[in-house]
């Protein structure tokens, strides 16, 4: 089965798909710099919580790595306290990039602390580079692999659920919001990995999807996704997802996270808090699917969480292929970006997340495995799976 990849490497070489102009273009960018990583993420032409993780952390490597490669060293590698004063500038410079994922952070804290242990162990400053080169590895490279577990370990749980309810553990309908596939991560994905997994184990039905506003990561990215895996799949809007629930059997909501805070409150894009209000309506289990660098135990609960607002004309804004298709000299379908509100707008609210509290999640899933409410509680106990 093909995947879309949204990072690929090679040589030192660092490629990006630029996902603004999917899915009528597929455009790999090459990423030379930190500051063209920083822009990349900022200006979202690789989105997803833990794919801007993968490159801020594959950046940062190539950069250290082009500095040993250097003939002439530069002034940060002459010394451990130069190192550690410039790398430090450069973490902090990238993990303001996008401030809701948590993922980000969690890479840039890790990278401090092999920054700090190597330093106080002594070494020397090449020994210290290339610490930190093979940690800024090892968080883009570990991260398939747990997608697959948890992918797993929510999809067998769904089945067991609904076998639990008299289901057969097969033919499961599953509505996702937004992208959480190979796009959104190095490979696999998240609530989109979990479709994958059952659609693999022969357990899946349909896989629903919100068009996802305001940026169409639905309706350009997961559908492409799930196209190109030929998996079989129907697209909504956002509207209609309480329509969906009222006249389709839907065995579950899966969604991933952009940050979880300790009590299992979760910040996830924009329309997740709606689908999940309908979902209890209904009594559809609603699952998160996410990465333990996703949970953030210092964070008490969601208003605690960071809430990312994009610029209001990105809400005024839809970009796609002009229709009836136009194919330039090169074979290129011609996209064009066209403004679909009334010039000069006032009073746009454009947040791209919104916080999904507890008490309406059924299940939270990592590579650790499932973590459940307690009857009656309206928190949960992470412990188990981070």
């Amino acid at each position: 089965m093909h995947m879309l990849t949204s990072i690929r490497t090679s040589n030192g070489k660092i490629e990006i798909i630029d996902q603004l102009l999917l899915p009528h273009t597929t455009k790999y960018v090459e990423i030379t710099s930190i500051e063209q990583a920083y822009d990349a993420i900022k200006d979202m032409k690789i989105r997803g919580a833990p794919a801007i993780a993968s490159l801020a952390s594959l950046a940062f490597a190539a950069y250290i790595q082009t500095g040993l490669d250097s003939a002439q060293p530069p002034a940060f590698l002459l010394s451990p306290e130069s190192l550690s004063a410039h790398v430090i500038h450069k973490l902090d410079y990238l993990s303001g990039a996008r401030p809701t994922a948590v993922n980000l952070g969690t890479a840039i804290r890790r990278l401090k602390a092999v920054l700090q242990s190597s330093t106080d162990a002594g070494k020397s400053v090449g020994l210290i580079a290339a610490d930190l080169i093979s940690e800024g590895k090892l968080i883009a490279d570990e991260d398939f692999d747990r997608n697959k577990r948890m992918s797993e370990h929510g999809g067998e749980w769904l089945a067991e659920l609904d076998r639990g309810y008299g289901g057969s553990g097969q033919e499961l309908n599953i509505l996702t919001v937004c992208n959480t596939g190979s796009l959104a991560t190095s490979g696999y994905g998240t609530a989109l990995g979990l479709i994958t997994y059952l659609h693999e184990q022969k357990k899946l039905g349909k896989a629903y999807y919100t068009q996802t506003a305001p940026y169409h990561q639905g309706s350009r990215l997961t559908a492409l996704e799930l196209k190109t895996m030929q998996i079989p799949s129907v697209m909504i809007c956002d509207t209609m997802v309480g329509s969906l629930f009222q006249h389709h059997k839907i065995h579950a909501v899966a969604v991933g996270a952009d940050r979880i805070a300790r009590n299992g409150d979760t910040a996830n894009k924009i329309g997740t808090y709606n689908a999940a209000v309908l979902a209890a309506r209904h009594k559809i289990p609603f699952i998160v699917v996410a990465p333990i660098s996703t949970v953030d135990l210092d964070t008490p609960d969601g208003s605690s969480i960071p809430i990312e607002h994009r610029k209001p004309l990105e809400a005024c804004l839809v970009r796609g292929a002009v229709y009836p298709f136009d194919v330039d000299a090169e074979g290129k379908v011609r996209q064009e970006t066209v403004m679909i509100t009334p010039s000069g707008l006032e009073g746009i609210y454009n947040p791209s997340f919104d916080v999904t509290p507890a008490e309406l999640i059924t299940a939270i899933v990592t590579e650790k495995g499932v973590a459940t409410r307690k009857e009656g509680e309206t928190s949960f106990d992470l412990s188990g799976v981070v």
